[in-house]
């Protein structure tokens, strides 16, 4: 029987789960963000669903990530005043492409490599 982490370094081998799993890092990020402050303030899913007003169960799929709810920014701001901690959302802008002297892109190593 496979560890969990062997499982993952198994799928992430194929190029297309690795694919899909690096567009949703961002999400899986803000999730693990949940459940560290939420376990560092010592509390359960009921004890935050009580203080912003909600039920455990939807406090739980708030922290799945299941993708068929998207709370929104005021219940994300409930939830993180709840854990002593303040919603902050940034637009990061994604690094663009460098390009050789035809206009092409290429990666950033192939562009070291030809300095």
């Amino acid at each position: 029987m496979l560890t969990h982490k062997q499982l993952r370094a198994k799928a992430l081998g194929n190029a297309e789960v690795k694919a899909e799993f690096e567009k949703q890092s961002d999400e899986f990020a803000l999730l693990d963000e949940f459940l560290k402050a939420r376990a560092a303030q010592g509390l359960t899913q009921a004890q935050v669903a009580e203080k912003i007003g909600t039920t455990q169960s939807a406090v739980a799929r708030m922290e799945s990530g299941s993708g068929k709810h998207s709370p929104s920014l005021a219940t994300l701001s409930k939830y993180a005043e709840a854990l002593g901690c303040k919603l902050e959302v940034r637009l990061i802008r994604k690094a663009r492409p460098v390009r050789n002297v035809a206009g092409r892109a290429i990666s950033r190593t192939t562009r070291a490599a030809e300095l």
